[in-house]
């Protein structure tokens, strides 16, 4: 393992970096971006949202704790947040050699060659992400020596389509049934959502969800740009001729405002960690946030019904919207925070509450207007 193969990381600007292979010794490409979170690479690893990306974990010390077991609750892996990684390889400062965890059932190495995706270590991630800082988020390749790939820019395909489900599923038997459209649904939204006596329609991301019943309309997180989504798009613009309460996240956040009428554009390098500042607009009330989009609302084309809910404080950006008179709010951040700060998991409640009064016909709904 030490004596691992040279690898070559190339950027599309020209810039080349050298490391040493871990995990499957085979080419990879993608769109090379940057984490900036201390922990939670299983989680990370396995979120659909980075389908056909490179990812730079910039905590300098990566594999110590190894990758749990598969064990499952609800059919749903407990410590993954899908059933597979979703990254095209990955890139780390100082891989370790040795692991220990009470969870853990294999190494990353391990891990990462059974599923067929190349590590390189003895990267320069400070240099590398000041690269990307400098010049934007943009297609690389990782080379072991030998082999040879060429340039992938994933942002040009339907993501969504390759990692949403293919069919309708079921979770749990609770009181109220919440329409899950999968753009590339993380586990723990399904295991929050499960939390608060629910049933869950999970369903493909083009699917006509109009002809089932339902209470209330959740719209997943998801990979690349929302634009892709022009059928789920169309099917949310239409349940906004209804009163069924509405809750978007990441994705889901941009596909709401998509199908409001308003406008995405895709962010310099992205925000991807467990450490962004967010405040709720028309309070003083900030929140630590988990995220991970390359994509955002642009706040300057929401109708005159929707306003911001909450905004970047960092870079001022769209960080969710809601309706004005309507049940219907999204968030750009990770409410269900896997892994990550858990501050936000509130509106989860909001959203529930809202179902229930939507039910009872009690029009005293919670629109989100004020600080938790």
């Amino acid at each position: 393992m030490k004596n691992s193969v040279k690898v070559r990381l190339t950027l599309e600007d020209g810039t080349i970096y050298h490391g040493r292979s871990f995990g499957s010794p085979v080419p990879a490409a993608g769109e090379v971006v940057f984490n900036t979170a201390m922990t939670g690479y299983p989680e990370s690893l396995t979120d659909p949202s980075y389908r056909g990306q490179i990812l730079c974990l910039t905590y300098p010390l990566v594999g110590n704790y190894g990758a749990p077991g598969k064990s499952e609750e609800n059919d749903l892996y407990r410590f993954y947040e899908s059933s597979s990684i979703h990254i095209s390889g990955l890139i780390v400062s100082d891989y370790s050699f040795e692991y220990s965890h009470w969870n853990a059932t294999e190494s990353l190495d391990e891990w990462l060659k059974r599923n067929n995706v190349p590590g390189i270590y003895g990267i320069d991630t400070r240099a590398l992400t000041k690269r990307i800082r400098e010049k934007g988020a943009m297609p690389g390749k990782v080379e072991p020596e030998g082999t040879e790939i060429g340039f992938y820019d994933p942002n040009k395909v339907n993501l969504v389509a390759e990692v949403s489900t293919h069919e309708k599923k079921i979770y749990g038997s609770g009181k109220y049934k919440i329409l899950l459209v999968d753009c590339g649904v993380k586990y723990n939204i399904i295991r929050n959502l499960l939390k608060r006596d629910t049933t869950i329609i999970r369903v493909p991301w083009d699917y006509d969800f109009h002809k089932e019943e339902f209470d209330g309309l959740f719209l997943s997180n998801g990979p690349g740009d929302p634009k892709m989504c022009g059928i789920t798009i169309e099917n949310i613009k239409k349940s906004f001729s209804g009163t069924k309460p509405i809750f978007g996240i990441c994705l889901g956040n941009q596909l709401m405002a998509l199908a409001s009428g308003a406008d995405t554009y895709k962010l310099k390098y992205g925000h991807r960690s467990h450490n962004q500042p967010v405040i709720q607009v028309g309070t003083d009330k900030a929140y630590i946030t988990s995220q991970n989009h390359g994509f955002t609302v642009d706040n300057k084309t929401l109708g005159k019904d929707w306003e911001p809910l909450f905004i970047n404080i960092n870079d001022q950006t769209n960080e969710g919207m809601k309706h004005k008179t309507m049940p219907f709010f999204s968030t750009q951040f990770h409410p269900e925070a896997s892994g990550g700060p858990t501050d936000t998991d509130y509106l989860f409640d909001i959203f529930i509450e809202n179902i229930e009064k939507s039910i009872t016909n009690n029009l005293n709904l919670n629109l989100c207007t004020r600080p938790h």
